[in-house]
């Protein structure tokens, strides 16, 4: 919220008032002088307030505390306890803990708070109130063509040696922030990124050419994977293939194993589900011939390798190979023994149960889903872009059992966790359309209003 009125952003702010106080649109325009449908345009970002008259009569209405409008660039006002409005009563604004939505008449909201932390485990509800949501920020379509036009560039010539610190230091940031679902940085800081290590690979020599080889791969790892989400599959592929090759060239068959993942993916994104199971599985068998001792990363790696594999089988509804891939996917979860993020896979029990989520929901087991996720202790996930799938996944489990109104609190949570998760992804940005769509009328309403807040246009 802080960072919303220090930019003036007043249509994320209005989201922000809407999501933790639990008012309306209607409620919020009452309360500052403004049409239902000026509110939504306000949040939709199709009209932006520019005046000081219109930011003193928000902050006034929704009575503002002194920090709040001392970063929108107004005066404090010290506003008491007792000015009129009694703690509880209809005119004062709730804390956030206390409502997720409008609640409906007569219903207790703390019955329905329980019901909500019974959908998906005892530590879902904690983790979604314990997380700061920040305004998302959509895959802009200028950083997509920047990115392909490094992927499609012949490479220069290198202007001298290679910072190998400072790209390593970069390729850290670009995952770690994939990995919270910071998708607007990573496709800011890709193509320069992969412009220096192309140079890199070109101009180092001995083992500094193998560092420069395995930062490569694991930069174009992680171009393709955000390539995909947006649904992107030709530069996918082309950015899969690139960690691929740079793998190999650093002849480590944990480097070798961890690219292969990427390559399963785009496999299966193209809808080459056979295939794709065909490559993890190979590639597992492979690696677990050669873990005579197998460290943490190798076990990671080949956890996540048959994870990978099992769900391509379930998409091409061999249910045999994806329950043997599973299981075996559990006995290294077993072996690795805690909830890791090695080698960037995020490896662990808990992280096998999102993918027997993930594998049920396309095998057309709607029920079996929503077993496998109430399992899930979604606080032991150790990053936000597999807690966001789970809530995804689940969300997807629900509309299949037609269970519209628990799965509009999933992806609720699921915006909470990963904003640019919902925003950014045409995938998503469907799964939203279909909640409207096909919705009862008592969710449809607020579904849309879901879908407006955050600018999808449904």
């Amino acid at each position: 919220m802080i960072t919303a009125l220090r930019s003036r952003a007043m249509g994320r702010v209005l989201q922000l008032v809407r999501q933790y106080a639990g008012l309306s649109q209607t409620a919020i325009g009452s309360r500052i002088g403004m049409s239902q449908g000026k509110v939504s345009s306000i949040m939709a970002g199709s009209h932006h307030v520019t005046t000081l008259e219109v930011y003193e009569r928000i902050a006034d209405g929704l009575q503002f505390p002194d920090s709040a409008r001392t970063a929108l660039g107004l005066a404090p006002r010290h506003i008491s306890a007792g000015d009129g409005s009694p703690s509880g009563s209809p005119g004062t604004l709730r804390p956030a803990r206390s409502v997720e939505r409008d609640p409906r008449p007569g219903e207790d909201s703390a019955v329905r708070r329980r019901e909500f932390v019974g959908l998906t485990g005892s530590g879902l509800f904690g983790a979604i109130l314990a997380t700061a949501g920040t305004a998302p920020t959509p895959m802009a379509g200028s950083a997509l063509n920047d990115l392909a036009t490094v992927l499609t560039e012949p490479p220069a010539a290198p202007a001298g040696p290679a910072d190998l610190t400072r790209l390593s230091a970069a390729v850290v940031a670009a995952k770690r922030d994939y990995q919270a679902c910071r998708y607007g940085d990573v496709l800011t800081m890709l193509p320069p990124l992969l412009r220096s290590l192309r140079a890199a690979t070109a101009s180092a020599e001995g083992a500094h050419q193998r560092e420069a080889h395995i930062l490569s791969a694991e930069a174009h790892h992680v171009a393709a994977s955000i390539l995909i989400k947006h649904g992107d599959k030709g530069l996918a592929w082309l950015a899969a293939d690139r960690s691929v090759h740079a793998a190999h060239q650093t002849e480590i068959p944990l480097m070798i194993g961890s690219s292969a993942r990427i390559i399963t993916h785009a496999l299966m994104d193209s809808g080459h589900h056979r295939a794709a199971a065909t490559n993890a599985g190979i590639a597992a068998r492979r690696m677990n011939a050669a873990l005579i001792q197998p460290t943490d990363d190798d076990l990671s790696v080949y956890g996540s390798l048959l994870l990978r594999g099992a769900i391509a089988a379930a998409e091409d509804e061999d249910r045999h190979t994806t329950t043997e891939l599973l299981d075996e996917a559990e006995q290294a979860g077993r072996r690795l023994g805690h909830e890791g993020n090695h080698m960037w896979t995020a490896f662990g029990p808990n992280n096998v149960l999102c993918h027997r989520v993930n594998a049920a929901i396309r095998l057309g087991d709607a029920g079996t889903a929503i077993d496998f996720a109430r399992r899930v202790d979604l606080d032991a996930l150790p990053i936000n872009e597999r807690k966001a799938t789970l809530l995804l996944d689940a969300t997807r489990a629900f509309l299949m059992w037609s269970r519209h109104e628990r799965a509009l609190h999933m992806i609720r949570a699921a915006e909470q966790i990963a904003p640019e998760e919902i925003t950014g992804r045409p995938s998503t940005r469907r799964l939203v359309g279909d909640l409207v769509t096909t919705g009862p009328i008592t969710v449809r309403r607020e579904a849309r209003e879901f879908a407006d807040n955050l600018g999808i246009a449904v």
